[in-house]
């Protein structure tokens, strides 16, 4: 397990590091700092000295070791937009992207789950059938019109739920929660359930299809033959089966959700990275765009790891299926 998990540690370093010199490239060639920093007005003694500063007047290594260096340390600089440190900006929108995610996450699961299972069970019932058709809508339909509908119908129209922002926060520390009040719990519903749906109808129907490839096995007929019952089947015996690619999907769709909420956050005008991200590419704020793109992808080789290495805990054959590779190659 040492071996196997340095491996993965490796892996996951190697892939840091080119994220790490694609968002460089961003920084160091996408517009000049100094001229997005400074107004015309700005002599070329100030000029000089805020490119020394910066760093700017280095080598192109030296600039990009500091780069990564400064980025291990969580410095990002300056927002060109704000002028505050890019990593205070993140931290700030944090927890209210984390917050939806979760939201999201726990509903695709709680929904998801069970409606796969009944799906593939009930396979010939008519609700079964109308659930398949509505999982191939939740698929095709883009989040943002999905997030236009429910403002309609559910804040213009009903009048039950706010149709932006994130409601009131209590401060826990340096982290920002809307789960506390009644207002935050509210305004986390439309964003919560927008973002989901795609992930709801990817769960159920990917544990659907492992339902119903389990139930074909021989150890479920042998379950079946020892006079169990089928709830035991179902759910003891087929379902806990069919929950490895479950994990999977989860894990990296976590990422991915953290990603892409981005639309989600500006349909909804919620105060979270995703929206901080519109903005700085609006404005060209390039720091932000940098640490962004660095944060996003340590979360999602993070979880991807962490993905790997549940595997690895939960099915021993993978950690001697990669440590018999790395000997060979030795």
């Amino acid at each position: 397990m040492p071996a196997f998990l340095l491996k993965r540690l490796l892996n996951a370093a190697g892939v840091m590091l080119a994220v790490a010199f694609i968002a460089f490239l961003i920084f160091r060639f996408v517009g000049d700092p100094v001229e997005l920093m400074l107004n015309e007005q700005a002599s070329q003694a100030q000029r000089d000295e805020l490119r020394a500063r910066l760093g700017l007047d280095k080598g192109f290594v030296l600039q990009f070791a500091t780069f990564v260096g400064n980025a291990l340390r969580g410095d990002f600089g300056i927002s060109y937009r704000n002028q505050q440190e890019v990593f205070t900006l993140i931290a700030e929108r944090f927890p209210a992207t984390f917050e939806l995610v979760l939201v999201a996450t726990f509903l695709s699961l709680a929904i998801g789950i069970p409606l796969g299972v009944y799906t593939a069970i009930r396979r010939d019932s008519l609700l079964a059938k109308a659930l398949q058709f509505i999982s191939v809508l939740g698929v095709s339909l883009p989040s943002f019109a999905l997030g236009i509908l429910f403002i309609l119908v559910f804040s213009v129209t009903l009048q039950w739920l706010p149709a932006f922002g994130r409601g009131e926060t209590v401060q826990l520390g340096w982290w920002s929660t809307g789960l506390l009040t009644t207002s935050g719990r509210k305004a986390l519903i439309l964003p919560g359930v927008t973002l989901s749906l795609f992930q709801i109808t990817l769960v159920m129907r990917l544990v659907r299809a492992e339902m119903m490839e389990t139930m074909r096995t021989e150890f479920i007929r042998f379950a079946r033959a020892r006079g169990l019952t089928m709830r035991s089947v179902h759910f003891r015996h087929a379902l806990r089966n069919c929950l490895m690619p479950v994990i999977t999907v989860t894990g990296l769709q976590i990422g991915n959700l953290i990603a892409f909420a981005l639309v989600t956050e500006t349909v909804f005008q919620w105060p979270g990275m995703g929206l901080l991200f519109v903005q700085a590419v609006t404005f060209v704020d390039i720091p932000v765009m940098a640490a962004y793109l660095i944060v996003v992808s340590f979360i999602f080789v993070s979880l991807n790891t962490l993905v790997d290495l549940t595997y690895a805990w939960v099915d021993p054959r993978l950690r001697e299926d990669a440590l018999s590779g790395a000997a060979n190659a030795r």
